[in-house]
């Protein structure tokens, strides 16, 4: 599977918000690396894990803009981080109970979830964001 290439297309126009996203790539490039290179599960485990514990800490930082500029779909963006950290938690339990690497269909799943959610959500607070900070 091709890396995820960090380009403007995936720019909200929040720098720090652009930041925490660059930052996921890099981490889902990492996972997707070595999931191609066949490394140990337990480092598959710790990229994974790693990824998702800074998708979480990206989301409160999002929610906390959120809540400092009065965005008004806060509550559905919030509901919308929580049901992709479930998923992607599943994921993570699905992997580590059966023993088995992480598949071609979880990382093609992990790169929509990424792409889809700054593509559509972002954009929309990266949009209202643009004009609170301005």
């Amino acid at each position: 599977m091709k890396d995820l290439e960090w380009s403007y297309v995936l720019s909200v126009g929040n720098d720090e918000i652009d930041e925490d996203h660059h930052k996921l790539v890099k981490l889902f490039n990492m996972l997707n690396h070595a999931v191609m290179e066949g490394e140990d599960l337990n480092y598959l485990a710790a990229v994974l894990e790693e990824l998702i514990n800074y998708t979480a800490w990206h989301f409160s930082h999002e929610e906390r803009l959120m809540v400092k500029y009065g965005y008004q779909g806060l509550n559905e963006h919030r509901v919308e981080h929580q049901e992709l950290i479930k998923a992607v938690r599943e994921l993570q339990q699905k992997v580590s109970k059966a023993g088995n690497s992480i598949s071609e269909d979880d990382l093609v799943f992990l790169e929509r979830w990424l792409t889809e959610h700054i593509l559509s959500t972002d954009m929309r607070l990266g949009s209202f964001l643009a004009e609170m900070m301005g």
